[in-house]
């Protein structure tokens, strides 16, 4: 079977391609250094793996692989009366701090970005607040400052629930990242795209919401998609004031009944692993989807583009 031209050309240029993305942060490996890192990174494998029986060698010692603390995993009442409770206290939390934070990172990422001060500087003062207090903290001081606030004040305490204070916290947090994310995704683009809409005579609001944010959600989407994972696995932290979450239910309650912490942990680790491996691959298709968009928007303006080199809009069929 023989490769035809194309293919072979297609090939190449493939292998061209990666070579040159290579080149952008390091020198592509010669031979030397590819046979030198296969040996670093056979060495690295092997002290992977030895360190790996070490530790199940202890668990096996010290009997954390017994069929009786695994059995509850393979009984229907464990998964619907702790673990998919606990996943869905989980990615419910996670979902609605999700939304709230990407609403909080828009709108207070487009005021650090005002031309007027008294709407640049409080937004920058919210974002740089709420960035530099750990994320616990804020699940904590939601959960219990405002009962300690009123108690103070001789006043009735009001009932802050689980689930808003580590929603709250979540969105705060996060939010306040993701304002980061998006100025940072729109300040990349190169300045002539605003000047010239400006210069079409748009206000900043048409420039920001016709050119500048579609061009950067395509730059901004890695990095959102990375926070949102960070999110995911920060809503574990509800486990410091007893949220029905996942953390809560297989490493407090399941280990509570059936003795069994190490063998929870572990499956509970590998639920948290699968999340995060799916919402990666959403991350690749989204990414993927949007770059071919592109791709596909540039084939259908291909054929109006002038044939010929220097060939105007008056050249065409019609001024013959």
């Amino acid at each position: 079977m023989t490769t035809t031209a194309p293919e072979s050309t297609a090939r190449v240029s493939r292998r061209t391609r990666r070579k040159a993305d290579a080149s952008v942060l390091f020198d592509a490996p010669g031979p030397r250094a590819r046979f030198r890192n296969n040996i670093v990174t056979g060495i690295a494998v092997l002290v992977f793996l030895a360190l790996l029986y070490v530790v199940l060698r202890r668990f096996d010692d010290k009997g954390q692989f017994e069929g009786k603390l695994w059995k509850p995993f393979v009984k229907v009442e464990t998964w619907t009366d702790y673990i998919i409770p606990g996943l869905g206290g989980t990615l419910k939390a996670a979902a609605l701090a999700a939304v709230l934070a990407l609403l909080f990172g828009v709108f207070f990422g487009l005021g650090r970005m005002s031309d007027h001060v008294w709407v640049r500087v409080p937004c920058a003062a919210v974002v740089e607040f709420f960035r530099a207090i750990p994320l616990l903290l804020l699940i904590f001081f939601i959960f219990q400052g405002p009962a300690t606030i009123a108690n103070g004040l001789g006043r009735e305490a009001p009932h802050i629930s689980e689930f808003t204070a580590v929603v709250g916290g979540l969105m705060l947090y996060n939010g306040s990242v993701l304002a980061e994310i998006f100025r940072s995704g729109i300040q990349s683009l190169p300045r002539g795209q605003s000047e010239a809409a400006y210069a079409l005579g748009l206000r900043k609001s048409g420039v920001m919401r016709l050119i500048l944010v579609p061009q950067a959600v395509t730059v901004m989407l890695p990095a959102i998609i990375s926070q949102l994972v960070v999110l995911l696995k920060d809503s574990a932290l509800g486990y410091i004031i007893a949220y029905d979450e996942l953390l809560n239910e297989g490493l407090r309650a399941l280990p509570g009944k059936y003795g069994n912490l190490i063998p929870a942990a572990i499956v509970i680790a590998v639920i948290y692993i699968l999340m995060n491996l799916a919402l990666g691959r959403l991350a690749t298709y989204l990414e993927g989807r949007s770059r071919r968009s592109k791709k596909s928007a540039g084939a259908r303006l291909a054929p109006d583009a002038p044939s010929t080199p220097g060939m105007g809009m008056d050249q065409g069929p019609a001024a013959n």
